[in-house]
């Protein structure tokens, strides 16, 4: 039975690559049913979109969030940088599908603000060559990163995470991360919103922040490469979801096709020449 839930926030689910973690997203929106989806940006990856690599689980993806149109769901697809190309249908809407650049809610007696947050990333706004370089080094990072795993579960071991290794221990990465978070709040605070939702460092995070001028709550869904989370907001109260295998073990639906039985061979390949 699907939880009934006001709004759910995903964001940087980077379809058509490697690390996009589809089927673990699928099990998730499978076990809610939201009023609201907001999907804030990085919903299809194009800067690494690859004809040879759209496996069946991805489609899968696309086919649930219009099946959630269809049945009353209000989606709102916010505009992200991977996903630029759709910023030319920027406020064009399908049905109970909508494509914005931000959105604004009113929650109760509060405001929400909802961008995915490229915005602040200067490497992305004057010098998209940069951006797309370190796009590149991530991906590869990302395709190193799931054969690794691959061989960890082969031997038995746990899945290790290399990117959030290094964001966790690099003092640039760090830094980074929390001048987002601060940019965001305070921009948030001086146009009096009471909450700001962005995406694009999945990064999750939900935490109080205040500065001189007032105080605002920092929400932020992460992704669904390496964290798997939403944000879920029900009965006034915001909540942090984190994908549990264990929650969804029992479900059948995933049967490897052959196609991605192939998937290992293609990264191999893909890796080695990259």
């Amino acid at each position: 039975m699907a939880r009934k839930v006001d709004i759910v926030v995903i964001s940087d689910v980077h379809l058509g690559t490697y690390g996009c973690q589809a089927k673990e997203l699928l099990h998730y929106l499978k076990s809610v049913q939201p009023k609201q989806l907001i999907i804030n940006g990085d919903f299809i990856d194009i800067w690494q979109f690859k004809k040879s690599y759209f496996p069946k689980s991805h489609l899968k993806i696309i086919k649930k969030i219009i099946d959630f149109s269809n049945k009353g769901t209000e989606v709102t697809y916010i505009i992200g940088n991977h996903d630029e190309f759709l910023r030319r249908f920027s406020n064009a809407s399908f049905g109970n599908i909508a494509l914005v650049n931000k959105k604004i809610l009113e929650l109760g007696n509060k405001k929400a603000w909802f961008f995915h947050g490229d915005v602040f990333d200067a490497s992305v706004q004057h010098s998209k060559w940069i951006a797309k370089l370190g796009g590149w080094g991530y991906d590869l990072l990302i395709r190193l990163n799931v054969l690794s795993n691959w061989i960890l579960v082969q031997l038995g071991k746990e899945k290790y995470s290399f990117s959030k290794k290094i964001k966790n221990n690099v003092k640039k990465a760090v830094r980074f991360i929390g001048d987002f978070e601060k940019t965001a709040s305070e921009l948030a605070i001086e146009n009096n919103f009471d909450y700001v939702i962005c995406g694009h460092i999945h990064q999750p995070q939900i935490r109080e922040i205040e500065t001189k001028n007032g105080r605002c709550t920092y929400l932020n869904s992460g992704d669904w490469i390496e964290n798997l989370t939403a944000l879920e907001y029900h009965n006034s109260e915001w909540t942090l979801f984190t994908y549990d295998k264990k929650m969804f073990e029992e479900n059948k639906d995933f049967e490897l096709d052959p196609y991605e039985q192939q998937t290992i061979e293609m990264l191999i390949k893909d890796v080695i020449n990259f």
